[in-house]
């Protein structure tokens, strides 16, 4: 019997090894793919803290050498990075509330397996998920519809999605039939069930819905450079990044930049400046991406709940 037990302690103590090594591996690898995809986001930072023209002569890595603002006050001077800032947020909050009460009014239809012909919309659904009419057919559409250079580019296209609907209607087929039919018994219709009822009870999915499609419409430039690109008030915050970022002459980035300056101060401020392109990327980088990133902890909490209920077809 001792044997026996010493034999069981040897080998409980050559699984506990074995798995304190895979734990030590899994740290360390992790570590690795934590720091690769940190340290980019990170250096973006600190060379935008650095004056540029120091950043230029290389040799940065973890702490800006010559800390500086001047990089993001001359960002914020130029007025129309100010104007793209309130378009895309503006166009975030706008397309990202529609989308979700538009998405939610179907998923809650489709949800019901009595609707009538609901086979038949499923069978559209996931055939136009799968297959696309192209570019081309999508831009004509646009046209024909008059939403080319207009704000309705921004909303209209995207107020329906097909794969945040079908997570709907599973997480809406997991809620109780039992509080539908009490609130008919009550009166309530089929708008009434979903805005007092239904609702409240989906914040997991819509929050997780909410972040797919807010973050679609907070770095989206395909949008803007195709289907808006001659109304310049429409020019949103990804766009004028992109435009940023394929340039490479500095004049052409500091023009765009001292939009509003005099030719005199122009060279004035260009003998005296500190920044330099790649600098106004960087500072243009951190200021496009830094909104997005805080609103994520908020919603966090709903993400893992609403994708695992809203995913899982039982």
């Amino acid at each position: 019997m001792e044997q026996v037990n010493n034999a069981h302690s040897r080998a409980t103590m050559r699984r506990s090894l074995e798995d304190r090594m895979i734990s030590v591996v899994i740290f360390i690898v992790m570590t690795l793919v934590f720091v690769a995809i940190i340290y980019p986001f990170y250096y973006c930072l600190i060379i935008s803290l650095n004056q540029g023209r120091d950043a230029s002569l290389g040799g940065i890595y973890f702490f800006p050498r010559k800390f500086t603002l001047d990089n993001y006050k001359e960002v914020f001077r130029d007025s129309q990075l100010i104007a793209s800032y309130g378009m895309t947020i503006l166009r975030t909050v706008v397309g990202t509330v529609s989308a979700v009460l538009f998405t939610g009014l179907v998923a809650y239809a489709m949800s019901h397996r009595d609707l009538a012909y609901r086979k038949i919309y499923m069978t559209l659904m996931i055939v136009a998920m799968y297959f696309s009419g192209g570019l081309i057919p999508y831009y004509m559409v646009l046209r024909s519809l008059g939403l080319l250079n207009t704000f309705g580019v921004y909303v209209i296209p995207s107020l329906f999605g097909i794969w945040n609907c079908i997570l709907m209607i599973n997480f809406f087929r997991t809620i109780p039939e039992s509080l539908k039919e009490s609130a008919k018994l009550d009166g309530a219709n089929e708008m009434t069930i979903f805005f007092r009822v239904i609702a409240p009870l989906s914040m997991p999915i819509f929050a997780t819905i909410a972040l797919y499609v807010g973050v679609g419409h907070w770095n989206d430039w395909y949008s803007t450079s195709f289907f808006a690109q001659q109304n310049r008030g429409l020019r949103t915050l990804a766009y004028m990044l992109k435009e940023l970022i394929t340039r490479a002459n500095l004049t052409s980035i500091a023009g765009q930049f001292a939009m509003d300056m005099s030719s005199a101060q122009r060279q004035g401020s260009a003998a005296s400046a500190t920044y330099t392109a790649e600098s106004l990327r960087m500072a243009t980088m951190i200021v496009v991406v830094v909104p997005i990133i805080c609103v994520y902890p908020f919603l966090q909490r709903f993400f893992v709940k609403g994708v695992m209920v809203g995913s899982v077809k039982e």
